[in-house]
């Protein structure tokens, strides 16, 4: 695969793998409108891999480079990306908007302070906000469920 870190563009089936994708901090495209050309266009334009679960798209002469993603479940999909791509699933995770893919960057307490719980600012010594669609990140309990989530995949690569 090369040392470039890989670029994805998600079909409409695998909406939740694409979370998943960005939570570990890869770029990939996930538009339940982009369809049949349009998507292998973009695909093929931004030099992205296709991930997909369409046969029938599959048919195309027009097909950019592609992985089929063969199980309906996301932790076997997840586990069937990185290991065709090599991928150490806790190398760059908590770096991209979940919901729009962009990068996220770093806030300080005072830029969010109206936009998060009194708690959560107390508590809380790091925030991260996306500069696309406005969300405001911090590291809650749901980050160690997704660490623990990510820990079994990688273990269970392991043993395969």
């Amino acid at each position: 695969m090369g040392s470039a870190t890989p670029r994805f563009a998600a079909d409409a089936m695998l909406g939740r793998l694409a979370k998943w994708l960005r939570l570990l901090g890869f770029d990939t495209v996930y538009d339940p409108s982009l369809r049949g050309s349009r998507l292998l266009q973009r695909a093929a334009r931004e030099g992205r891999i296709l991930l997909t679960r369409d046969t029938r798209l599959l048919q195309r002469r027009d097909v950019p480079q592609h992985l089929f993603i063969e199980a309906d479940d996301f932790r076997s999909q997840l586990r069937q990306v990185v290991t065709a791509f090599g991928i150490d699933p806790r190398a760059a995770s908590f770096q991209r908007c979940a919901r729009c893919n962009s990068a996220l960057e770093e806030a300080a307490a005072a830029a969010v302070r109206d936009r998060v719980p009194p708690y959560v600012l107390a508590t809380q010594a790091q925030f991260f906000h996306c500069p696309a669609c406005d969300r405001v990140y911090w590291a809650a309990t749901h980050v160690e469920r997704i660490r623990a989530e990510l820990e079994r995949l990688s273990t269970s690569e392991c043993a395969t």
